[in-house]
């Protein structure tokens, strides 16, 4: 738990398992950032054990990546939001107009990129009032397209990057009876004081792992996996992604989703999470513990 005092009744408790029980999410991120990614996404979760996704959605394979979601209503997903773009040839901008949102923006008019400094320039400068258009804007175009998610994420800024932007998100997630994935401590205390569900243990993001011996990392992680609720964010993709070939793979991370790819849909995967009792599951149960009128999370309370 990161070197923190645990609290006195873990998440998992709160969402009805027993105090022993290790509870676990294995979210797939990047969910519509390209068609690679889209089939990796889905064969994870359909044939895997990937148990959701969180969807990009101003990125230029989303429209795919919402179509395949209508055709699978059974798939839970939340919404990845966005406000940087580390690809070059497959660049991606707001939803909302520019104009609407200038200080989410760099000098060339376009989105910062994920480094330390692209997110430090933009952490620097982006007004509440010009995330909260954009956000809203993703929110509401998943709407418009006739789909119901089940919470708020974001795509290389954690925990929103600032604690105005996750009050913000928790915020919305309460008018739109969504729930956000939080896990830095900060965030995590706050949330719990308010009584709602977080992960209990270190958040793993697949990028941190390394390559060599990954499969068994994944394998050792899952044997050692502690009481309480976990959550992998996970980044699978398709072969076309793994072979480098059409436009498959754009952010440089082609070996971390080819890996990603192949545990989860491994057999040694699912025999391992049936044979350690590991219960997955998605932010449905944790969206319905977020979802009842909470004037408590407006931004500042």
């Amino acid at each position: 738990m990161d070197g923190h005092a645990a609290p006195r009744v873990r998440s998992s408790e709160l969402l009805g398992f027993p105090p022993d029980a290790r509870v676990l999410i294995v979210n797939c991120d990047d969910f519509g950032m390209d068609d690679a990614i889209n089939a990796g996404v889905i064969e994870s979760i359909e044939e895997g054990i990937a148990s959701s996704c969180s969807l990009m959605v101003p990125c230029p394979a989303a429209p795919q990546a919402m179509r395949l979601l209508r055709g699978r209503p059974g798939i839970p997903f939340g919404i990845h939001l966005t406000l940087v773009c580390e690809t070059v040839g497959h660049r991606w901008g707001p939803l909302s107009a520019r104009e609407e949102v200038p200080s989410l923006l760099d000098g060339s008019g376009e989105l910062f990129a994920p480094t330390p400094a692209g997110r430090a320039a933009l952490l620097s400068r982006a007004r509440l009032d010009e995330v909260e258009t954009e956000f809203r804007a993703q929110i509401d175009a998943v709407a418009e397209a006739g789909l119901t998610p089940t919470h708020l994420d974001f795509h290389c800024l954690a925990d929103g990057g600032r604690d105005d932007i996750l009050d913000l998100t928790a915020a919305l997630a309460a008018e739109y009876g969504l729930a956000v994935r939080v896990w830095l401590e900060p965030g995590r205390r706050r949330m719990r004081r308010h009584g709602l569900p977080v992960v209990d243990n270190a958040f793993l993001d697949s990028f941190s792992l390394d390559l060599d011996g990954k499969a068994a990392r994944y394998a050792r992680l899952l044997r050692d996996l502690p009481a309480g609720l976990s959550e992998w964010a996970v980044h699978p993709a398709g072969h076309a992604c793994a072979g480098g070939d059409g436009p498959g793979e754009t952010d440089g991370g082609r070996g971390v989703r080819r890996t990603d790819r192949d545990f989860l849909t491994s057999p040694e995967a699912r025999e391992l999470v049936r044979r350690e009792n590991i219960v997955v599951i998605d932010y449905r149960a944790i969206q319905r513990a977020w979802s009842w009128p909470r004037d408590d999370l407006l931004p500042g309370r």
